[in-house]
C-alpha cells in the first residue's frame, strides 16, 4: 500500500514541480554558488581581480583591526537595537489605535504605510533636507521665535546615526503597523469579551493575553525589520554619505567601498561574509520558533 502512495504524492501538481525547476536551480546556482564563490575567495589576497593565492584568515584579522569596519559595527548595533524596539512598539500602538474602528481608518492607514512605498534614496534625501539647520525643521522653528532650538544630529559625529534613525523609522513603521494590524484583526472578538466581562484592563489584555496570540506575527514582523537592519545602505548613502568623517559607516557601504572604491576584493568578501554570518544567525532563531516550536508542540 505504501509503495502506491508514494508514487502518486511525486506525480502530484507534477506540471507545478516542473515549472518551478528553473527557478530552484537558478537560486541555487546564483545564490548559493555565489555565497559560497564569496566565502571561498575572502580567504584569498584577490584586489582588482580574484586571485587563488590562500592567505587564510588574513583578510579577516585586517578586517577587525579596521576602525572603520568597528564604527560600522558600533553604528550598526545603535541603529539595529532602537529601530527594533521602537518600530515595533510605534508600529503596535498605531495598530492598536486604528483597531478600535475609528472613523476614516483607511484614510490613516494609508498615511501611515505611504512612507514605505518611498525608496530609501527618497527618504534620506527628503530627510537631509528636513534635519538641515539652514532649511529645514530648525529654522522654522527658530522663525516661530524660539530661537535657542537647535536640530542638527547630521553634522555633530555623536547624533548623527539617530537622525538617520528618524528617517528609518518614520519609512518603516507604517509596515510594522500594518502587520501589526493584520495579527489583531486574526484574535477572536471572545478574548475581548471575555477580558471585559472578567474586569481586565485594556493594557493588561494586550500584553498577557493578545501579544502573546500574536507570536507568528512578530517574529515575522522581526525578521522583516532586521532584515531591513542589516542590509542598511541606500539610507545612509543618500542622507549622510556615512559623514562627517566616518561617523554614520555602516557595514554594508564598508562593503560596497572596499570592493569597488578601494578595489580590495578578498576585504569586502571577508566584510559580506561577516554580514551573512549575522543574517544566518537570524534566520535560525526563526527558523526554529516557526517550524521546530510547531514539531515539538
Amino acid at each position: 500500500m505504501a509503495h502506491t502512495v508514494r508514487p502518486s504524492r511525486l506525480l502530484k501538481n507534477l506540471n507545478a514541480k516542473i515549472a518551478a525547476v528553473p527557478m530552484m536551480l537558478t537560486a541555487v546556482v546564483v545564490f548559493f554558488g555565489f555565497t559560497l564563490w564569496t566565502v571561498i575567495f575572502s580567504f584569498t589576497n584577490s584586489r582588482m581581480l580574484p586571485r587563488s593565492e590562500w592567505v587564510g584568515f588574513e583578510q579577516y584579522e585586517r578586517l577587525w583591526s579596521t576602525r572603520r569596519w568597528l564604527v560600522s559595527i558600533e553604528n550598526l548595533a545603535i541603529y539595529g537595537f532602537l529601530m527594533l524596539v521602537l518600530s515595533l512598539v510605534l508600529g503596535f500602538l498605531l495598530a492598536a489605535l486604528l483597531d478600535q474602528r475609528i472613523r476614516f481608518e483607511d484614510g490613516f492607514r494609508t498615511i501611515f504605510l505611504y512612507p514605505y512605498a518611498v525608496s530609501f534614496i527618497v527618504t534620506g534625501l527628503v530627510w537631509q533636507w528636513l534635519l538641515d539647520p539652514e532649511y529645514g525643521l530648525q529654522k522654522a522653528v527658530r522663525s516661530l521665535g524660539f530661537t535657542s532650538f537647535t536640530l542638527d544630529p547630521l553634522y555633530d559625529p555623536n547624533l548623527v546615526i539617530y537622525g538617520v534613525l528618524i528617517a528609518g523609522l518614520w519609512h518603516g513603521s507604517g509596515l510594522v503597523m500594518c502587520l501589526m494590524l493584520a495579527g489583531l484583526r486574526g484574535i477572536d472578538e471572545d478574548v475581548w469579551k471575555a477580558s471585559r466581562v472578567d474586569g481586565i484592563p485594556a493594557w493588561k489584555t494586550y500584553l498577557f493575553i493578545v501579544i502573546p496570540m500574536m507570536r507568528p506575527v512578530l517574529v515575522t514582523t522581526l525578521v522583516l525589520v532586521t532584515a531591513g537592519i542589516i542590509k542598511l545602505y541606500d539610507l545612509i548613502i543618500a542622507q549622510t554619505g556615512g559623514g562627517p568623517g566616518i561617523a554614520s559607516e555602516v557595514p554594508a557601504k564598508f562593503v560596497f567601498d572596499a570592493m569597488f572604491v578601494s578595489q580590495n576584493l578578498a576585504q569586502g568578501f571577508a566584510a559580506s561574509t561577516m554580514m551573512l554570518v549575522a543574517v544566518i544567525f537570524v534566520i535560525i532563531p526563526w527558523a526554529y520558533l516557526e517550524f521546530g516550536g510547531k514539531k515539538n508542540g
